[in-house]
């Protein structure tokens, strides 16, 4: 298992589980990022942070410090 941080662009993986605690958790959920959804990485910005991914059908920015309590498989 690796976190979506890892990830290249272009690739897709299914959300194994969701690191972290409390409000971070929570944030994260409440962008649609949940078990079992499929996340595929769109773009990195030049510097590596952040990261533009597809979940659900749209796009969403994540900075990679929230992006590596996202594991994936």
């Amino acid at each position: 298992m690796r976190s979506l941080r890892d990830m290249q662009c272009g690739k897709s993986a299914v959300v194994v589980r969701l690191a972290g605690e409390g409000a971070l958790k929570r944030r994260i959920m409440d962008m649609g990022i949940t078990k079992g959804t499929n996340i595929t990485v769109r773009k990195v910005a030049p510097l590596g942070d952040p990261l533009e991914v597809t979940v659900r059908g749209y796009e969403l920015t994540i900075r990679k410090a929230d992006a590596e309590n996202i594991i994936v498989e």
